[in-house]
């Protein structure tokens, strides 16, 4: 990778980095979409705050999340699972905004996984030091759907290992717009965030919006 990690949208590259068999990075793939996307976040998250989750070893994520769709991911001290309700609110999970169903469709489809409706969205936000360990997504019913995963704001490194957790990671530089899709026999490869760094946006400043989009049921 010869990408500037702290290049900004102005400059971002065009067209599909392969990271595995069946793993793809689309350069700058939503920015046609940011304004739509941008707004249901802030539709999502006016219902659903984002919150700092604790695992079920005690740890409080240094990420800050919330969820929209039919499904909603979770964790606390009873473990890692999937729920319809906000346990926060009491109420349903917001509903997936159409501009996210839309770009997901559209980014599976243009890497050879049509028909791709999701009907859960973790949606993450980053700040400066903020990480996300290795990890498989594995709580999902369905592993024949791919994830597709949407870049906006701060640029950060992608972890995207094997396997196995042992298994060496790529670290692929992601930029705002840019959107990442896995699935097949890469779908349960461990990935994760490197630590931000503090690289302001210019929209959104020192944040990072990255939602990912699955079939949880």
């Amino acid at each position: 990778m010869t990408l500037n990690l702290f290049d900004d949208e102005d400059t971002a590259q065009h067209g599909r980095d392969q990271i595995g068999p069946q793993s793809y990075v689309l350069r700058g793939f939503a920015l046609a979409h940011a304004d739509a996307l941008l707004q249901g976040v802030d539709t999502v998250t006016a219902q659903s705050p984002f919150r700092h989750m604790r695992t079920p070893g005690g740890y409080t994520m240094s990420v800050a999340l919330t969820n929209c769709g039919e499904w909603g991911w979770t964790t606390d001290a009873h473990g890692y699972r999937y729920t319809r309700i906000d346990p926060l609110s009491g109420q349903p999970w917001p509903a997936l905004p159409a501009a996210f169903l839309h770009l997901a469709h559209d980014a599976a489809l243009e890497v050879g996984f049509p028909g791709f409706t999701p009907d859960a969205c973790l949606v993450n936000r980053y700040e400066p030091g903020s990480r996300l360990s290795l990890h498989q997504d594995k709580n999902e019913r369905d592993f024949d759907a791919p994830i597709v995963s949407v870049s906006l704001g701060m640029p950060a490194l992608f972890l995207f290992g094997g396997n196995d957790r042992a298994d060496k990671a790529a670290r692929v530089p992601l930029f705002h717009g840019d959107v990442v899709v896995w699935g097949g026999v890469d779908r349960l490869r461990y990935h994760g965030v490197m630590p931000m760094k503090e690289a302001p946006h210019p929209r959104l400043g020192s944040r990072r919006i990255n939602f990912t989009l699955r079939k949880a049921g």
